[in-house]
């Protein structure tokens, strides 16, 4: 049996993807979005097309759609989108523990295809124990079963959206069940203390700079919303070695 083959029969990678499918609605609306908005924003189909296949990241696509209609300087798009995207570098820092002895191409892959449901599925699914998370038989099955989902409940309806762009009349909406779908997918990220802190603060922030320019209030919600995570982690780490071992 080839590879391939043995991966689908994989039970934890069964799991993976069975688990990821409760989601799929709301990530199917939100691709559908983006693949409109990127096109009503003034992408060709080709490219939009690629820029779906190739950043695949929703939230840092429609923060720089906006700004490529306003014809904003490109180091502000480039700067919106890392912005965006900066939380990929704490995430990779929590997947180096499962992921960090296979070899670098490898888990450059897997990098690609990280998303913030599968980090949130995976950590439910093995959750850390008293000295920390550490690495199980099936993990990587698992974390493929939920990634093969994730590509194509994004993907498929993103590629819909596009080719339906024109036809879909602006008068539907869209914008608003795009933001409906991103907030239902936002609330199943708050599961502790210090996210729920850092979306309150990136709400505020993003209110607070609402008049700038060029949707530059993002970039502020964003960076606002990254200091305040890393500071509360880093009080809550600094409040247990005080504390020391129970």
């Amino acid at each position: 049996m080839c590879p391939a083959i043995r991966l689908l029969h994989h039970p934890d990678f069964r799991r993976g993807a069975r688990e990821m499918l409760d989601l799929a609605p709301g990530i199917g609306a939100w691709g559908m979005v983006t693949g409109v908005a990127m096109v009503k924003g003034g992408l060709s189909v080709p490219l939009a097309v690629l820029m779906s296949l190739v950043v695949y990241a929703g939230s840092a696509q429609l923060a720089a759609m906006p700004l490529l209609a306003a014809g904003a300087p490109m180091w502000v798009i480039w700067a919106a989108a890392f912005c965006v995207n900066l939380r990929f570098v704490i995430y990779s820092a929590q997947w180096r523990v499962y992921f960090g002895h296979l070899p670098r191409r490898q888990r450059m892959a897997l990098g690609f295809l990280a998303a913030d449901l599968n980090l949130i599925a995976f950590q439910r699914a093995y959750p850390s124990g008293p000295l920390g998370p550490r690495r199980e038989p099936g993990q990587i099955p698992y974390y493929l079963g939920g990634v093969a989902v994730l590509w194509s409940v994004w993907q498929l309806p993103s590629m819909l959206g596009i080719a339906l762009a024109h036809v879909i009349p602006t008068a539907w909406g869209l914008g608003f069940a795009g933001t409906l779908a991103m907030v239902g997918l936002t609330y199943g990220l708050l599961s502790d203390r210090i996210t729920w802190v850092a979306a309150v603060v990136a709400g505020t922030a993003a209110v607070a700079a609402f008049s700038l320019p060029l949707k530059l209030n993002i970039i502020v919600a964003i960076a606002a919303a990254v200091a305040a995570g890393l500071l509360m982690d880093q009080a809550e780490k600094a409040g247990r070695r005080l504390q020391g071992p129970a």
